[in-house]
């Protein structure tokens, strides 16, 4: 199985996985600027089977299918070593299994926006709300690109138009639909239960105003990681990283900090 990735830099191994229909710019955008000043760590940002460029696999039939390929990718790249992996929404139910999977080489976890619920339905979530707006940039958009920034986009800027543009709206027009399609349908929720604890450091980012997968369902995870940091991010939606550049980035490097004390000294 071919699974498309990008390294970046050299040292301990930091996963990053990123959201349903997206690919490894969402996450290489919002975590690159946080390496710019530190040495030491040997980014793996992939690309999910079915999205970005990595090709559908018939032998993914559903998410149990598609931890098993990202693990895959980890014994391929990272044989046998301690790592730490980040995930993004649907990257970071990724992320938990893959420290179940791994947990005795698994140093240190992120999770921005996870999906914790797999059933949309069951999920507790806030009323979907925009709390900043530019009133001319819409009517500038093509009604797609305009409908798809209004119904995610807590603050509505042109800065947070072109990261999601870039970051979340391209890659999700090149992802396989026949195939996610038929990974929602058989088995969108793993088949066994996420019980893992993990005695490291451990970043947890939601949004206050996130209507997609809510900060509530996330907050139930805190006791699982006893060195955990969970922040909540007022005028923050699904794509907090975006809309709250600064704070994330700010908690990004708190987090970091403590990890290069213990793992890289």
């Amino acid at each position: 199985m071919t699974i498309h990735h990008k390294i970046i830099g050299e040292g301990f191994p930091i996963v990053m996985v990123h959201g349903w229909t997206l690919d490894h710019q969402a996450m290489m955008n919002a975590m690159e600027p946080n390496f710019e000043k530190r040495t030491g760590w040997k980014r793996i940002y992939i690309d999910l089977p079915g999205m970005g460029l990595s090709e559908p696999q018939q032998s993914i039939q559903n998410s149990d299918d598609m931890l098993e390929a990202v693990l895959e990718l980890m014994d391929e790249l990272i044989p046998d070593q301690p790592f730490i992996v980040c995930g993004y929404s649907y990257g970071g139910y990724m992320a938990r299994g893959t420290v179940q999977a791994r947990q005795d080489y698994a140093r240190g976890l992120m999770l921005l926006a996870p999906m914790v619920i797999p059933d949309s339905d069951k999920r507790e979530l806030p009323q979907q709300v925009v709390l900043k707006k530019d009133p001319h940039l819409l009517s500038n958009l093509s009604s797609l690109e305009a409908e798809a920034f209004a119904s995610m986009g807590v603050v509505q800027g042109k800065k947070e138009w072109e990261r999601f543009r870039d970051d979340i709206l391209i890659p999700s027009t090149q992802t396989n639909e026949e195939f996610v399609n038929r990974i929602r349908e058989n088995g969108y929720g793993f088949t066994f239960d996420l019980s893992h604890q993990l005695d490291y450091p451990t970043l947890i980012v939601t949004g206050r105003q996130d209507h997609v997968v809510g900060y509530q369902d996330a907050w139930q995870l805190i006791e699982n990681y006893p060195r955990a940091t969970f922040a909540v991010l007022d005028m923050g939606g699904h794509n907090v990283q975006i809309e709250q550049e600064e704070v994330f980035n700010a908690l990004v490097h708190n987090w970091l900090d403590k990890l290069e004390f213990e793992i890289l000294r």
